[in-house]
């Protein structure tokens, strides 16, 4: 037989598997005789508390009930000086508004008992218009104490009644017949046919319990004053007859009288062409003008009266 003339390729022995030899575990770590370091806590140092909310704004009505409280402690003789002195302010102003001013004799003569220069004869019917002024004020806060009496057309015609005496009563007195010109207001005034209604109207709404639900005392009394003036029912002083009326009912309230500055006459004016919202700004600064002079009032009158270092209690 022929042999093949092909080469055979020499086997390569096929090699066994090495098994891994595992390392033998060495000694432990020898101590070094210092103790392991361990990381130092941070202590982070309580947040403060947060500071207490400011104090609530103490409302009219509050800040009316502290100061009689505070008014209350002080001696008669103060509180008698206060209530003349307020008086005088009160009809100052509030005839200033109507373009006439008093001045301190004037009211002085027809306020303060001990006043003893003697009147000249020409003045006497100003302090007169003074004195029934005055007598006014004190209605509407005798009347402020019956609160649950409602407001009626008669009240409003008694109190200009105190202002005009020479009108004769309720049943007999009238409202104005003609358009007034006016030489300080300016806005339209209701047509004289219509006054009797439209003063019954505003009577009617200050009695309407769902009013006095949804209405503050000054938003009340402020538009009650601002719609009477509007009608301006009366021949003489219905300004004066409207103010009276929108004091009588923050004393109801519970609130002070606010009372316009003469300053701000012109304003107070122009308030009455516009919308009863200014009105009611107006009003709402008078009596925190007039809440603000008897705290300082009795401020410095605590002041004064505190005990002096080292005396005697």
């Amino acid at each position: 037989m022929a042999k093949s003339s092909a080469k055979r390729k020499p086997v390569k022995p096929v090699k066994s598997p090495q098994k891994s030899k595992a390392k033998a575990p060495g000694p432990p770590p020898r101590p070094s005789g210092k103790p392991p370091k361990v990381a130092a806590k941070v202590v982070k140092a309580p947040k403060p508390p947060p500071p207490p909310p400011p104090p609530k704004p103490l409302t009219l009505e509050e800040r009316t009930t502290l100061l009689e409280g505070r008014l209350q402690k002080t001696e008669l003789d103060f509180q008698r000086r206060y209530k003349e002195n307020l008086d005088m302010s009160w009809i100052y102003h509030d005839t200033a508004l109507e373009g006439v001013v008093y001045t301190v004799q004037e009211l002085r003569a027809a306020i303060d008992p001990s006043f003893q220069a003697e009147v000249d004869s020409s003045l006497q019917p100003v302090v007169e218009e003074i004195r029934r002024h005055r007598e006014a004020l004190e209605f509407i806060r005798d009347n402020a104490l019956r609160r649950k009496q409602p407001i009626t057309v008669d009240l409003v015609k008694k109190i200009y009644l105190i202002l005009h005496p020479e009108e004769g009563d309720v049943k007999t007195v009238r409202y104005r017949k003609d358009i007034p010109q006016h030489r300080l207001y300016f806005h339209e005034y209701a047509a004289p046919d219509k006054i009797t209604y439209k003063v019954r109207q505003i009577v009617d709404w200050i009695n309407d319990p769902e009013i006095r639900r949804t209405r503050t005392p000054v938003r009340l009394a402020a538009r009650a004053h601002y719609d009477l003036l509007r009608v301006f029912p009366f021949p003489n002083d219905s300004g004066k007859v409207a103010r009276l009326l929108m004091n009588l009912l923050l004393l109801r309230s519970g609130l002070p009288p606010a009372i316009v500055h003469s300053t701000d006459r012109q304003r107070y004016y122009e308030a009455l062409k516009g919308s009863s919202a200014t009105m009611m700004t107006i009003v709402q600064e008078a009596i925190d003008n007039n809440l603000g002079s008897i705290e300082k009032l009795l401020d410095v009158y605590e002041e004064r009266e505190k005990p002096q270092l080292g005396t005697a209690p």
